[in-house]
């Protein structure tokens, strides 16, 4: 598999992807260069694109155990609006090329990579080398064979790994695994699960290049409905079958635009995902011996909305899922409390990913998993 590179990417960009604006002149000077006192841990973003822009960042200015202390992007005009926003020191500051010598800023505990898929190995295993905890973005990587390399890059180098699943971290999973768990409506039979929206306009983004991206609506959207479908129904599955689908071959020339999967559970359960770049989706919905639950919406950003069989909603004060995910990290790493995102839940979803894609490819042999309790299913 050809590695993308960043001239690549940076050449992709040139070809299609429209910039975001950026940032407000607002200046929210939180960075000063030097750890706080309370024991703070420092983040820095690897990718300042519109998730860092608009989701990351923001909720750094909420979190209680890590801030955001450096940056790493390859576009200058982005160093200097985010050092005046965020108050970020040039020594903090990073572009790709000499992004190894991070291994010196002591102001900086964690690395967060917020890189197009085909990235986040690469990046990762040099943060790991460098001596920085890493939060991977999902999905992981593009393999499984990256998955192991990444993980083994961190273990080696003794730093912390998670990857960068919010909703493992928002208070209405939780609830679904306690539901699960407690068995609250009864043993779980049926899941179903779906997240996708509807691209458009923009043919040329990275998340439709497969030398970046690696796949399509699965590989973005597809980890969510994988997710839920695991703590949804309380175990990994034992098999997967699939279904792909394309309606715009026009617009998605080279990724999945729609793919449909059905699990088969140890504890006898089954679940059906949809996953899709041109169909809308955002819902869980676990099917029970005595009752039902389900989330909708499911995977968004907030709020999220719950209700169950016997007339309850479910329902919690809204927070940034971006805040309690990179708190839970940033407390892991602290306090040893566990880690609710670890690199082998990434692993075992590319697992699944990989099987789902080689059922397509190969017509229709249904493939077996053999996952044990790998990652955190409940």
């Amino acid at each position: 598999m050809k590695i993308f590179t960043r001239r690549d990417f940076g050449i992709t960009l040139g070809k299609g992807i429209t910039a975001t604006t950026l940032l407000g002149a607002t200046s929210i000077a939180c960075a000063n260069g030097k750890k706080p006192q309370n024991k703070k841990l420092g983040v820095a973003l690897v990718g300042l694109g519109s998730y860092s822009t608009y989701q990351l960042a923001p909720s750094l200015q909420d979190t209680e155990h890590c801030y955001l202390a450096g940056i790493v992007t390859g576009t200058k005009e982005k160093e200097k609006t985010w050092q005046e926003k965020y108050g970020i020191p040039v020594e903090n500051t990073y572009n790709y090329e000499n992004f190894d010598s991070i291994a010196n800023n002591e102001a900086i505990d964690i690395v967060y990579v917020v890189l197009p898929n085909s990235m986040h190995a690469d990046f990762s295993i040099r943060a790991a080398k460098a001596g920085k905890h890493v939060i991977c973005e999902k999905p992981m990587a593009i393999s499984v064979a990256e998955c192991d390399a990444i993980i083994g890059a961190c273990n080696k180098a003794g730093v912390k790994l998670s990857v960068g699943y919010r909703m493992q971290s928002d208070p209405y999973t939780k609830e679904v695994k306690k539901y699960v768990a407690e068995k609250t409506f009864g043993d779980v039979h049926f899941v179903s699960s779906d997240a996708g929206y509807i691209s458009r306009g923009n043919p040329d983004q990275w998340r439709l290049n497969k030398k970046l991206s690696g796949g399509g609506a699965l590989m973005n959207m597809g980890v969510y409905s994988i997710q839920t479908s695991i703590y949804g129904c309380g175990a990994n599955p034992s098999s997967v079958s699939a279904q792909e689908f394309s309606t715009r071959p026009d617009y998605f020339k080279d990724t999945d635009e729609t793919i449909t999967a059905q699990f088969e559970f140890p504890n006898d359960a089954v679940a059906h995902m949809m996953t899709s770049h041109n169909a809308n989706g955002n819902r869980l919905k676990s099917h029970c011996s005595n009752g039902w639950f389900e989330l909708d919406p499911a995977h968004s950003y907030g709020p999220i909305s719950g209700r169950t069989s016997n007339g309850n909603v479910i329902s919690f004060p809204h927070q940034r899922q971006q805040a309690l995910q990179m708190d839970d990290f940033a407390k892991h790493i602290l306090m040893g409390t566990p880690n609710v995102a670890p690199g082998e839940m990434g692993k075992r979803d590319m697992i699944i990913v990989e099987a789902i894609y080689r059922f397509i490819a190969e017509g229709g042999k249904k493939q077996m998993l053999d996952l044990g309790n790998m990652g955190i299913v409940g």
